[in-house]
């Protein structure tokens, strides 16, 4: 593996795309430190060791933007506004036919439907940084999860003040952008992705530190060293499951085209057993995190009775989360990666495309008995990736009580299949262009 790294930065044109991207993670990291105008990082410092950063009920944005949120600094709103309008955009192409249209011209229509994920991202960014600076001004406690009155704004902060924060965020929203499309075109990986990646393992070394220094158990070194072990066990699943797959075979039939012979070929269709990704638990946490900040804005101290229950029921207090909300999240998780599943794989689609060039599943006739097989395949095979995808995201929170860690477990569900995945693809990316210089690879 480290010979494998050597040879990748002696060549030159790879070791070149390496330099380029690990820059763009370093300025990235740098934009996430800088405060915005008009912040006073005295006081979001004194809220933030009060609560602690994980405390806050935007935890899940907070974990994609690399903690710059709570700190209010260019970057808080990270590459958060992008993921949100690609999954927009990616739900609609299902409903709208001009998006779908779009989708099926190749190249072509994919540049068009990521100019509209551009234009829709700048769009959610103002909203998102309008909201975040007006809560900012009025509760600071909707941000930190503390009873933290303290003003994380300066008060001289006038309306042309406010217009320029915003403008400041949406514009480094935009830097966001450009810096991702940069490592996709001249570096290495897919980088939006590293972005994110970035983000939350730059959290990682402060979360395992918070740990050892919250415990008393053995100086904290007993509980530090389990969370590790947890930690390694959960990433060696996540690389078994993330690399499991289905595949179906598919044999084309040899047919004439002018005076060549075509097809004669046999491939077949990968079907991961994680089909879904990491958006059912996006979309299940957000779901349940509704009812918590609508409480939290309404009444934040959870003085009247609703309120204190869904504090009690649907929040993470001192003894951890409740039965009921990691029950309500195991069925969400099950029941979005089905939902996505059934939005983003047509087994009608791929059965007439097959059709269409002659392909057909040994054993299987062309046309609906081909599209009710992929059904029934990929129903089978979702049933364990679901569970898969909810044990790994309850996993943490039993841990969290366990280890009484407060709320800083730093392997997460989110974290640990963000972290797997794009370390994944990334290496991948690496090892074929090792393997076109004639080199051995990463993986052997």
């Amino acid at each position: 593996m480290l010979s494998a790294f050597g040879r990748a930065f002696r060549t030159p044109d790879l070791r070149k795309k390496l330099l380029f991207t690990l820059a763009i993670m370093a300025l990235f990291r740098v934009g996430s430190h800088i405060p915005a105008p008009g912040v006073d990082t005295a006081a979001i410092s004194a809220c933030i060791g009060t609560s602690g950063s994980s405390g806050s009920a935007l935890g899940l944005i907070n974990l994609f933007s690399g903690n710059a949120l709570l700190s209010l600094s260019i970057f808080a709103l990270g590459i958060m506004p992008y993921i949100t309008a690609s999954i927009i955009l990616q739900l609609l192409t299902v409903v709208i036919p001009r998006l779908d249209a779009l989708k099926k011209e190749g190249q072509a229509g994919q540049t068009k439907i990521t100019q509209y994920t551009r234009y829709l991202t700048i769009g959610l960014s103002i909203l998102q940084a309008t909201g975040l600076i007006a809560t900012a001004r009025t509760n600071s406690a909707y941000l930190f999860g503390t009873t933290c009155s303290t003003p994380i704004i300066y008060p001289k902060v006038d309306t042309l003040g406010i217009v320029v924060m915003v403008a400041t965020m949406v514009a480094a929203t935009s830097v966001i952008m450009w810096l991702g499309e940069l490592i996709t075109d001249r570096g290495v990986g897919n980088g939006m992705s590293l972005l994110m990646f970035t983000s939350i393992a730059s959290q990682l070394p402060s979360q395992l530190w918070a740990i050892k220094q919250s415990s008393s158990l053995g100086g904290g070194w007993i509980v530090f060293l389990g969370v590790i072990a947890v930690g390694c066990v959960m990433v060696g699943l996540v690389v078994f499951i993330e690399q499991g797959q289905r595949r179906v075979p598919v044999q084309y039939a040899k047919r004439m085209v002018g005076r060549r012979m075509y097809g004669g070929s046999s491939t077949y269709i990968p079907i991961k057993v994680n089909q879904s990704g990491v958006i059912p638990i996006i979309f299940a946490s957000s779901l349940l995190q509704l009812p918590v900040l609508v409480a939290q804005f309404a009444d934040p101290n959870f003085t009247h009775g609703w309120s204190q229950w869904i504090h009690s029921e649907l929040g993470y207090n001192a003894t951890g989360y409740s039965g009921l909300y990691m029950g309500a999240y195991f069925l969400l998780i099950l029941f979005f990666a089905f939902f996505y599943v059934a939005i983003t794989f047509n087994p009608e689609e791929v059965a007439d495309n097959m059709k269409k060039y002659g392909g057909f599943i040994p054993g299987i006739r062309a046309g609906k008995p081909t599209a009710d097989y992929l059904n029934f395949i990929l129903t089978r095979i979702t049933w364990p990736g679901s569970l898969y995808l909810a044990l790994i995201a309850i996993i943490p929170m039993i841990a969290l009580m366990e280890f009484h860690t407060s709320n800083k477990f730093p392997f997460g569900g989110t974290s640990i299949l963000i972290l797997v995945g794009v370390g994944l693809e990334t290496v991948k990316q690496i090892e074929s262009q090792l393997q076109q210089h004639n080199y051995e690879g990463f993986l052997r």
